[in-house]
């Protein structure tokens, strides 16, 4: 229980990734808040059942208004915000830069990024205050691999591993440790519920993998556990690839 009396707050968490690391942390002993668009009060009552306390929070990461009252809502009903664990994101089926409409971009922007800024901002105060802090960036192999035609999703998580480096160096000084986790491609419920995109990339990225099996969304759980504790207490600005082996940086 290397997380008893902490609290963790975990975007996009009802389901896939989220909830995976979610269920990691709860079993760890964090109490935990679900932010999510749908079905987080019914992700934080399973999460109940393991015996930590556990909320679930209605939120669009990308509106202000919505993620400071997530943060407030966290700190007055479970005690503070120890971890943030910023994993809600945008996808898209792929297509050449050209066709990419500019709507879509800034949609892709303001939630794969301003949305972990936001999120940053509001519980800064608290984890300044406590001198204590664990945030966990959600990024993704694609940075590293140079995907083509998925030029707005690629650009937001290689913003989102530079924004993890920089924000490492503004919050050291107050204990607070920014690092990112960079997943392959992985085989959520979501995806699996959409075999003819899946199909194209599982055959695609199985034949890279020096660990030749599917990505699950438990693969991120153990190296999130890490992150979120002690253990990782020296470490920061990080970004940490998760993904059988593609990407080796």
């Amino acid at each position: 229980m290397k997380l008893k009396g902490r609290t963790a707050l975990i975007t996009g968490a009802s389901n896939g990734i989220g909830n995976a690391i979610a269920r990691r942390l709860a079993a760890d002993g964090a109490n935990i808040a679900v932010v999510d668009l749908v079905d987080a009060e019914s992700a934080a009552a399973e999460l109940a059942k393991s015996g930590v306390r556990a909320i679930g929070i209605r939120a669009d990461v990308s509106s202000e208004t919505d993620t400071a009252a997530a943060v407030e809502r966290c700190v007055a009903e479970l005690g503070g915000v120890d971890i943030l664990v910023n994993n809600a994101a945008m996808t898209a089926p792929p297509r050449p830069f050209e066709e990419i409409p500019i709507a879509d971009w800034r949609r892709m922007l303001e939630t794969n990024i301003i949305g972990p800024n936001l999120l940053c901002r509001a519980v800064s105060p608290h984890m300044r205050k406590k001198k204590y802090g664990r945030i966990i960036n959600v990024a993704s192999d694609t940075v590293h691999l140079g995907v083509p035609y998925m030029l707005h999703y690629v650009s937001s998580k290689g913003a989102l591993i530079a924004f993890t480096r920089a924000l490492a160096r503004e919050f050291g000084k107050d204990g607070v440790n920014v690092n990112a986790i960079a997943p392959g491609f992985t085989l959520s419920d979501r995806l699996a519920n959409q075999p003819e995109r899946v199909a194209g990339f599982r055959k695609a990225n199985l034949n890279q993998l020096a660990i030749q099996r599917d990505e699950i969304p438990d693969d991120l759980a153990g190296i999130a556990s890490f992150l979120a504790s002690e253990d990782c207490a020296f470490m920061t600005g990080q970004t940490i690839v998760v993904d059988g082996g593609y990407a080796m940086v």
